[in-house]
């Protein structure tokens, strides 16, 4: 049996974040470290096919909800406040419309129900055209990338996933090769009739695209109880943009 890895920070009421596509829980650190301060075990996933959990051919929302039931089976949670970012709010939303007595309050970051369409055709191009026989450093990685990434951001990000997988050969934590294969399921809809009745919490940055005011009677229909906050100068990558007003808003609701 496959288990998520996690790092786990604090004690209280047990805190799940679910980080977002080609991420890791490590992302989420340095909020980890305040919310533990301030009274919550917390949960930092890296879900299948990123970090340091374990890879597969198969990737959908299914099959990571089905990994985040076995987690918590494992380590005997069944009361949580649920957090997750982008592809983690996906996977968070489609955990609480299936397990609406386990999941006390949800927040969710700058993702809506709705269905995307594959929008990481560049950044998938410019992972796969690395060649670690070549690019056998961090720099010549970056330069690679550079080429079809202009965002240092965006870069610097996914470089976060870089590692020694042995004596001067690096790779990339996430697994290429499914996401690669899997792209199309990363925007999948919530299925229609799949409702929260749960307090829930959407999060959007001020300067992103993610959440628009279309998708307020669609957030309505699946989650009845829910709020929408904007996270002011900040773009998809609120929580980073702008922690403090993002960690204002989270706690404030969750301990509300």
């Amino acid at each position: 049996m496959n288990i998520l890895h996690s790092r786990i920070l604090g004690e209280g009421i047990p805190l799940i974040i679910l980080h977002g596509y080609f991420g890791m829980g490590d992302n989420w650190k340095s909020h980890a470290n305040k919310l533990a301060k301030d009274g919550f075990e917390v949960h930092l996933i890296d879900q299948r096919n990123h970090g340091r959990s374990f890879h597969s051919d198969r990737f959908d929302y299914d099959l990571m909800v089905e990994d985040l039931s076995v987690y918590l089976e494992y380590h005997k949670i069944e009361k949580l406040h649920l957090l997750g970012h982008s592809m983690g709010g996906k996977t968070a939303m489609l955990f609480a419309t299936k397990n609406n007595e386990l999941v006390e309050k949800l927040v969710i970051a700058d993702i809506s129900p709705k269905n995307y369409p594959p929008h990481h055709n560049a950044i998938l191009a410019a992972l796969n055209s690395i060649d670690f026989t070549i690019q056998n450093s961090r720099k010549l990685v970056d330069q690679k990338l550079a080429e079809l990434i202009r965002e240092v951001g965006v870069r610097q990000f996914l470089l976060k996933s870089l590692y020694w997988k042995e004596k001067g050969k690096l790779d990339f934590r996430f697994n290429l090769k499914s996401l690669t294969e899997n792209n199309n399921e990363v925007g999948a809809a919530l299925p229609s009739f799949n409702v929260f009745r749960g307090d829930t919490l959407f999060l959007s940055g001020e300067n992103s695209e993610y959440i628009s005011k279309d998708d307020m009677p669609l957030i309505m229909t699946h989650f009845p109880k829910s709020t929408i906050q904007v996270v002011k100068n900040s773009g998809h990558w609120l929580h980073a943009e702008n922690p403090d007003d993002f960690y204002k808003f989270l706690v404030e609701f969750i301990q509300s």
